[in-house]
């Protein structure tokens, strides 16, 4: 299949697109290569992609409407996948502007370009942040979702709204799905994985939000992308639900839904750090910090939508993914 896919210089851009590149798939990637971290990574990425035949770049902003019409000349595509954003909860705080031009206006580019090429299904990359003040968990996707704590989350829940407006008005099968806590090689230098080995190794303190009292429901890079390529073949269909009565978020009045994509097993921060320090070999130096304005106590996904449409559950244990990050890191940066 020919696919456009968004943010390919990103951490899971890169990953989905070298998977589809692999099973033998042409992507055309678009990325804005902005510096909200190091750039150098993001070239880096798109240089590995670059190996493979099938690949093309367009380098620009989503928000830019010709950006993603002279990607869809190029590509053709069959699917449609937007993974392009604005990542970060806490810069959010910093720097609202960015996640109102990538994450909605350029979203509703990303619609527009999908409702006049009409592919066989448009998926979107939510966050688990949009279940903000949420208390009940597991989180469900059939939950509310109306009190996000930041304006990271409140752009892709509203990119969710604008896009089963779309799914509705114009029939395009559209998936978004909300990820939890994603980690493993070629990861984001503004993650807490990767700052903490990086602080780890070269001898200096970590902070720890929440003093160490939060959780996760962390989820492996191979795992989130296992789950999005089966997603994939199964685009909605109004009037089709799955698995048992009230698990399916399919919308009653277009082919859309929401699926949450992590093994619902969350892990409480300081045994993360632990792993991380057993996988690098250190004990780190800990700084108990107090929670940051925007911060979730903890995040627990339901994986029962995602079983009953792909048959499969995210399951690598930390101490399997971290290891591999570790060996990455050290790889990459010759440490």
């Amino acid at each position: 299949m020919r696919f456009l896919v968004t943010g390919t210089a990103g951490f899971i851009g890169f990953h989905l697109a070298k998977r589809l590149l692999a099973g033998g798939h042409v992507v055309v990637g678009v990325d804005g290569l902005t510096p909200y971290y190091d750039v150098r990574l993001k070239h880096a990425r798109h240089a590995e992609l670059e190996r493979h035949n099938g690949f093309s770049a367009v380098i620009g902003m989503i928000e830019t409407p010709d950006v993603l019409a002279q990607a869809a000349d190029l590509a053709r595509p069959d699917v449609i996948i937007h993974l392009a954003a604005q990542a970060g909860v806490r810069y959010s705080l910093e720097n609202p502007k960015a996640y109102v031009d990538a994450n909605l206006n350029g979203s509703w580019n990303v619609l527009e370009l999908a409702r006049h090429l009409k592919p066989r299904h448009l998926l979107l990359a939510s966050t688990s942040s949009v279940y903000g003040a949420n208390a009940k968990v597991p989180f469900c996707e059939t939950d509310r979702a109306d009190e996000p704590m930041t304006l990271y989350a409140a752009t892709k829940k509203s990119m969710e709204a604008m896009a089963h407006s779309y799914a509705h008005l114009y029939g395009v099968p559209t998936t978004a799905f909300r990820f939890f806590t994603v980690y493993g090689p070629w990861g984001r230098p503004d993650m807490a994985l990767f700052k903490f080995v990086s602080a780890i190794l070269k001898g200096e303190p970590i902070d720890i939000y929440g003093e160490g009292r939060m959780s996760r429901d962390f989820t492996f890079i191979d795992d989130l992308v296992e789950a999005v390529l089966r997603l994939v073949e199964r685009a909605p269909q109004t009037g089709a639900p799955v698995g048992r009565a009230g698990v399916d978020s399919l919308s009653p009045v277009a082919p859309f839904r929401v699926v949450n994509i992590a093994g619902g097993q969350p892990v409480g921060l300081l045994d993360f750090v632990e792993t991380v320090e057993q996988a690098v070999g250190r004990t780190a130096i800990r700084n108990l910090l107090p929670m940051q304005a925007g911060d979730v106590p903890r995040t627990y996904a339901s994986a029962a939508l995602l079983e009953a449409l792909t048959g499969y559950r995210p399951d690598t244990p930390l101490g399997v993914g971290v290891p591999a990050f570790v060996e990455w890191y050290r790889s990459y940066y010759g440490i």
